[in-house]
């Protein structure tokens, strides 16, 4: 799971809500029958911490990972980090992700963190309507260069909220990204194999 399983998560004191706690039951269970389990940050649940990843069974992984999927190196990200033309959520996501801010407000009252979740729900949805769209999805040259950094050809990401699959060419090779939808109705996921990739739906 690339990030943003919860729309906000204020700290780990949050397992002891329903419907958090309901979700850290289902992920510990599909633990125990031998499935790894691994969780990314987004930037609504970049707080998640030791306790979820107990509770749960879930490993936490780090920003960006390259692993082997169907034998092919593939980069897994959350996404965000390559939406640079978006200026003012760069410099947030700076300033939120500093860990000693994040210390000192995992130090705040829980009531105090509700609130504070609220307010920048309420902030990020003004935003959001006086952006241009375009401003709000990847950028070509992050994604460029993401591929180059990591050295592969395949890169699957989340947080943009635009499912697709794109096949573009970065210095004359051919590269793939697959991005993954969100789960407002219907959960989708991508299986990958030595066939390729394919996107799943859970039937209802």
């Amino acid at each position: 799971m690339l990030g943003d399983l919860f729309d906000s998560w204020l700290g780990d004191e949050q397992l002891a809500e329903p419907f958090a706690a309901g979700v850290a039951a289902s992920l510990a269970s599909l633990a125990r029958t031998g499935v790894p389990v691994h969780v990314m940050h987004g930037n609504r649940d970049f707080l998640l911490g030791k306790r979820f990843a107990q509770a749960t069974g879930a490993a936490l992984l780090p920003d960006s990972l390259v692993v082997e999927a169907g034998g092919v190196p593939t980069l897994l990200m959350h996404g965000d980090t390559l939406c640079t033309d978006d200026v003012d959520y760069q410099r947030y996501r700076a300033w939120i992700r500093d860990p000693s801010r994040q210390r000192k407000l995992l130090s705040l009252p829980w009531p105090v963190r509700r609130g504070f979740a609220a307010w920048l729900r309420r902030r990020s949805r003004r935003a959001a309507m006086g952006k241009d769209e375009a401003i709000m999805d990847v950028n070509a040259g992050a994604v460029a260069q993401a591929f180059r950094d990591a050295g592969v050809s395949r890169m699957v990401h989340g947080h943009t909220h635009r499912p697709a699959s794109h096949h573009i060419e970065v210095d004359g090779r051919p590269r793939e990204r697959h991005v993954l939808p969100d789960w407002h109705g219907r959960a989708t996921w991508l299986e990958i194999d030595g066939d390729g990739v394919r996107r799943r739906e859970l039937d209802h």
